[in-house]
């Protein structure tokens, strides 16, 4: 294996991982909501709301902390991909291209985090609405 072959699939394979990382984190954000939605629609046992909202809080901090792992993973192979691609003519260089033409907004890391965040808050807020019912 050559070091551009074990660059690339070093990426290659972390960025999918992340991906993975984050649909994972979607299905589950989906069955614990659900539980939430369920359990206020039967009128269930304050405390299980506080159980719901704190695993939903803790889920949204694990994933975070997955996904800033996977991004520095990630990172540490973007300069020599761009080494790699230096040889390729200037408009196949996508690292370099994406270097310069990326916003703050419209990236995955912002949609990723702004997602964690908001269930993290829905998390939060479940927990102290269970709280105040106790």
């Amino acid at each position: 294996m050559d070091g551009k072959n074990l660059v690339w699939d070093h990426f290659k394979f972390n960025a999918e991982q992340r991906l993975k990382g984050f649909n994972f984190f979607v299905l589950l954000s989906i069955f614990a909501d659900g539980g939430v939605f369920t359990a206020l629609e039967k009128d269930l046992d304050p405390k299980l709301l506080v159980l719901l909202g704190l695993f939903i809080a803790l889920l949204a901090l694990v994933f975070w902390l997955v996904d800033s792992r996977s991004r520095q993973l990630l990172n540490i192979t973007i300069p020599a991909l761009k080494e790699i691609e230096a040889e390729f003519p200037e408009k196949y260089r996508l690292f370099a291209i994406d270097a310069i033409e990326q916003g703050s907004v419209v990236r995955y890391t912002f949609a990723i985090r702004v997602l964690l965040v908001a269930q993290l808050l829905f998390g939060v807020g479940v927990s102290c609405y269970g709280l105040s019912r106790w």
